[in-house]
């Protein structure tokens, strides 16, 4: 049966508070790799709030290396986390019944074709908050959703989470400097989107 009103508004104000299953999975997930001193980054719209732009998600995104990946699997696989098919490269929390999606490094956003931005090794691009979690940090973000916007249709939400980060961050026209030459034109044209009110 779909949800009530007053479900979703209820999971829209756990998240809002952080106190969602998907935090809790995110926390549960970041000890365990740190635990086992293995580096990733939390990425997607989780990274998307702690940089600022607030809005609700059903699963958690990391960066991590492929090789880690197969090492997190075989120590802790069966004890609260499974594959979410066999021979996924992503997986599920079974004690929340939250998605972990995973970003491998060297793979390629998108369409997962070869192209100038590729994802980077987490420990080079990540900053941690006040709960030493590691997230994105801002511009590797921005690549990305914007890599990942380009070369595939089906995904305009990339490309709104652009336009909201360069508002709720007041980022200038001139971040486009700190940006892989393949996403600066469209940088460009979001920073301009971005200034147009959402008011009629």
């Amino acid at each position: 049966m779909p949800e009530s009103i007053l479900e979703v508004a209820k999971r829209a104000d756990q998240f809002f508070k952080e106190v969602s299953p998907i935090h809790e999975t995110m926390h549960r997930l970041s000890r365990i790799l740190d635990e086992m001193q293995i580096p990733f980054a939390i990425a997607g719209a989780m990274a998307a709030n702690a940089h600022g732009h607030k809005r609700t998600t059903a699963n958690v995104d990391i960066l991590i290396r492929r090789e880690d990946l197969l090492r997190f699997k075989a120590q802790h696989f069966g004890r609260g986390w499974m594959d979410k098919f066999e021979g996924s490269k992503n997986f599920k929390d079974t004690i929340t019944s939250v998605n972990v999606d995973t970003l491998i490094v060297g793979d390629y956003p998108g369409d997962g074709l070869p192209k100038p931005v590729a994802f980077p090794a987490p420990e080079d691009v990540s900053f941690r908050n006040e709960d030493g979690i590691p997230f994105l940090r801002l511009e590797s973000l921005l690549e990305l959703k914007i890599s990942c916007g380009m070369t595939v249709s089906h995904r305009p939400r990339d490309f709104d989470d652009v336009i909201q980060l360069i508002r709720v961050n007041r980022l200038p026209l001139e971040f486009a400097q700190k940006l892989n030459p393949f996403v600066v034109s469209k940088y460009q044209e979001l920073w301009q989107a971005a200034q147009v009110s959402d008011d009629y």
